[in-house]
């Protein structure tokens, strides 16, 4: 009878502060309601994602090795900058490359973490954690109210590529780098291919955080840290660097045949003005971005590999811009098609082998896709970052013959992270999520799943895994289930998860709270009102006589925390009636009087 995930209430979360580390607080409830107890189900498989499991031979050999490798990578990275041979050690003290190095690796980690958070929290009530993780709930107020949640990830999808150029100035080998008297074919795999940095990276900085923040997003979300992320994504996104993606979210849009939907009111003239500046300004900045790194590029003023020549160190540069295009919108494009029916999936023979793979074998594919997908990005990420950082000899003229101090700014490698940004990431995101079965079907997309599929099943990366169950028990990470219980229990309490429609131009489908209640686009009916009373009296009545009868303390205390729910939530019914009531008088412009004297009753 009551309408689930549409309730905006005022109750305290599930359990109090001493009652989090446990679940007996919400099972009790769902016991003494005589309401379905499920238990979670996990992304990942618990086999692979949790400390204490038992693991098969394989796995395990997979993450014993893993781990091997990651600890050698260590060793050489750091021994490159002790020894300055890396951008950044060549420069400043290495001491000081060792800390950019370190700050830039965890700072990506709470990117990346952070954002499984932020995406994934938006259809649940916040009120239900809003004592628990105070700093998630005002992170989350703010994060997902409008179109913030978008704005969000356009910036963090900068700092993201920001970061990983800072990681590769700091620990990338120099030409020639020679560490640890290595053999020939073990430096070149390790140095010259960037195989160390590599992992380094994607193990530390980006896999173990995800697999962690997948599963207790609010606990990763409740850090002060956090919200100094989340501000400068923001931040990024206000300061008009990446508007140009809003060109290209609008012919997207146009091409698709869709509105550009937003969930905030209409800018005023104002508002347009800013909006419309930023807009030029971006792409004025875009095009001189390109102009110097093309110029910088043609002249061998980059860390490109010495002997490569300027026509294929050009032609390999949006090679790869393409490439990770097209991994970004493939993630897009295969979450899209995941919700459709597998008849519509199967437009054409590539479409139907890439849906094999990826929801075929109880849908392991699609995650280890993402694992590859990850591998592969960074890659790209770091050849690009070496292709596109200017860096000019003592004796060489500046880029373009600007002065010194624009000189520095050129060899930061941010003009390289910006065009990756909008035009390697932002732009195919949003052109896989008007055509995801495009996308989908095409021979190329088939090509690049398979040899994501490949990266994850060697296992290369499977130490992310054990340092996520490291990091899991020393920062006390617990799965939001225990502060929430699992979806079905959250609408079997009439605080059901919401969800969204698709719209152009939008990475996520939620509509994030705050926006107008959705029960106000219904014909007032007092009498829906009266039923969602009588249930909540129903409850109240049978909580107060179990709480007599009851002689376990904990459930007992249990109990009592929910009837303060279920009071508190007999207010927001009448709040809410109170509120539509008034929503549909100014509706219909009749000023007219309801008599809801009886139901107050």
């Amino acid at each position: 009878g009551l309408h689930q995930g549409h309730h905006q209430t005022n109750n305290r979360a599930f359990c109090s502060a001493d009652e989090i580390n446990s679940q007996i607080c919400v099972r009790n409830i769902l016991s003494s309601l005589s309401l379905p107890c499920r238990q979670p189900k996990p992304l990942y498989n618990e086999q692979t994602t949790m400390a204490g499991v038992e693991k098969d031979p394989l796995t395990f050999i997979k993450e014993f090795v893993s781990v091997l490798l990651l600890v050698f990578s260590l060793i050489v990275v750091h021994a490159l900058i002790i020894d300055e041979q890396t951008n950044l050690s060549e420069n400043v003290h290495p001491a000081l490359a060792a800390v950019a190095l370190w700050g830039a690796l965890l700072w990506l980690s709470m990117v990346e973490g952070s954002q499984a958070s932020m995406v994934g929290l938006p259809p649940v009530d916040r009120e239900l954690y809003r004592e628990s993780h105070p700093i998630a709930y005002k992170i989350c107020e703010r994060g997902h109210k409008g179109d913030n949640l978008d704005r969000y990830l356009m910036g963090r999808q900068f700092m993201v590529l920001a970061l990983v150029f800072v990681i590769n100035m700091s620990g990338a080998p120099i030409a020639d780098a020679d560490v640890l008297n290595l053999p020939t074919p073990l430096a070149n795999c390790f140095l010259k291919s960037g195989l160390a940095m590599i992992l380094f990276t994607c193990m530390i900085g980006q896999l173990n955080t995800q697999v962690n923040a997948s599963h207790c997003m609010l606990d990763y979300l409740n850090d002060h840290f956090a919200t100094f992320t989340v501000w400068v994504a923001m931040g990024i996104e206000a300061s008009g660097l990446l508007h140009a993606s809003y060109l290209i979210q609008m012919i997207v849009a146009k091409l698709a045949g869709k509105p550009v939907e937003s969930n905030e009111e209409p800018r005023d003239a104002f508002g347009n003005i800013c909006y419309w500046g930023k807009i030029v300004f971006s792409c004025a900045f875009l095009i001189f971005a390109f102009t110097v790194t093309l110029s910088a590029l043609f002249d061998g003023k980059t860390t490109m590999w010495e002997g490569v020549p300027t026509v294929i160190a050009v032609i390999f540069f949006f090679g790869l811009m393409s490439v990770v295009g097209m991994l970004e919108g493939m993630q897009i494009a295969f979450f899209a098609v995941a919700k459709i029916t597998e008849e519509e999936r199967n437009a054409n023979v590539w479409a139907k082998w890439a849906c094999e793979l990826l929801f075929g074998n109880g849908g392991r594919g699609l995650p280890g896709f993402m694992i590859g997908r990850q591998l592969c990005v960074v890659s790209c990420f770091f050849v690009i970052a070496r292709v596109t950082t200017v860096d000019i000899e003592d004796d060489e003229d500046n880029v373009l013959g600007v002065g010194d101090g624009a000189q520095k700014f050129f060899e930061t490698g941010l003009l390289g992270a910006l065009i990756t940004t909008i035009v390697a990431s932002i732009a195919w995101q949003l052109v896989a999520g008007a055509f995801p079965l495009t996308f989908l079907g095409n021979p190329i997309t088939y090509g690049l799943l398979r040899i994501c599929l490949f990266l994850e099943a060697t296992g290369i990366c499977s130490g992310a895994w054990a340092l996520a169950a490291l990091h899991k028990s020393i920062a006390g990470f617990q799965k939001d289930e225990v502060y929430i219980g699992t979806a079905e229990e959250r609408a079997a309490l009439g605080r059901g998860d919401k969800s969204g429609a698709d719209g152009a131009g939008h990475v996520t489908g939620f509509v994030p709270a705050g926006q107008e209640n959705p029960l106000y686009k219904e014909k007032y009916n007092p009498s829906s009102y009266s039923e969602q009373r009588a249930m909540t009296l129903t409850k109240i009545a049978k909580m107060r006589a179990e709480i007599k009868e009851t002689e376990d303390g904990d459930h007992k205390e249990s109990l009592e925390t929910h009837l303060k729910l279920e009071i508190e939530h007999l207010k927001t019914i009448n709040t809410q009636q109170e509120e539509h009531e008034a929503h549909e008088q100014e509706r219909l412009g009749t000023g007219k009087e309801y008599d809801t004297e009886q139901d107050e009753a």
